[in-house]
């Protein structure tokens, strides 16, 4: 399994935005599915959004509509777009690519990045 690192994570106030960037050195990602997920303290990790090969997207209920997983044209790193950011998205975010089948929040054992927002 590739090792992921993800960077972009920040503190910003509620209604903020920030973008997350994911990627493995030397690694290009076309015909994976990659994802988004995180863990907030004391809770389990969940997914946010996926994005297939082809480009379809999916997102949780919970970030429909204020955030946007997508990929650069040489599929070497995956972002998240994360806007009307609230207190509730504050957790450690992590992101995971597999090549057969999309990964599931236990396949995000790579570098977090920290997303703090604040009322």
């Amino acid at each position: 399994q590739v090792q992921m690192v993800a960077s972009g994570g920040g503190s910003v106030q509620a209604g903020g935005s920030l973008r997350l960037s994911c990627a493995a050195s030397g690694y290009r990602f076309g015909g994976y599915c990659m994802g988004w997920f995180r863990q907030a303290p004391g809770q389990e990790r969940e997914g946010v959004a996926t994005i297939q090969s082809t480009g379809t997207q999916s997102y949780e209920d919970f970030v429909k509509g204020r955030f946007t997983i997508f990929q650069d044209l040489a599929k070497t790193t995956l972002y998240l777009q994360m806007n009307s950011l609230k207190p509730e998205d504050t957790a450690m975010y992590y992101c995971a690519a597999l090549r057969v089948g999309c990964p599931l929040p236990g396949d995000a054992r790579g570098q977090g990045t920290l997303v703090t927002v604040s009322s």
